[in-house]
């Protein structure tokens, strides 16, 4: 594994040092571990949402109404409801 020197304000020293102490994580190094990975999938999910945003944007206006999306939007749900079941 490789190694990463960080330096940090005492405040985040200290705060880094509680969640240990709570037990939740085995060190600091477990805990940044953790919230990197946490910021790693953040981004990925961001990215994907920001790639169906533009495929939206790029697909033109739709000419249902509101209501016929919705409608048909519901009639996937229920289906997919029943092959789940």
């Amino acid at each position: 594994m490789a190694q990463m020197n960080v330096s940090l304000p005492e405040g985040l020293k200290a705060w880094a040092e509680s969640r240990v102490a709570e037990g939740r994580y085995s060190s600091t190094s477990d805990y940044v571990r953790d919230l990197m990975r946490r910021d790693q999938e953040y981004a990925e999910r961001l990215r994907a949402l920001q790639a169906a945003i533009d495929e939206g944007f790029a697909s033109g206006v739709s000419e249902q109404s509101v209501d016929e999306v919705f409608a048909d939007l519901y009639r996937k749900i229920d289906h997919a409801k029943t092959q789940a079941a």
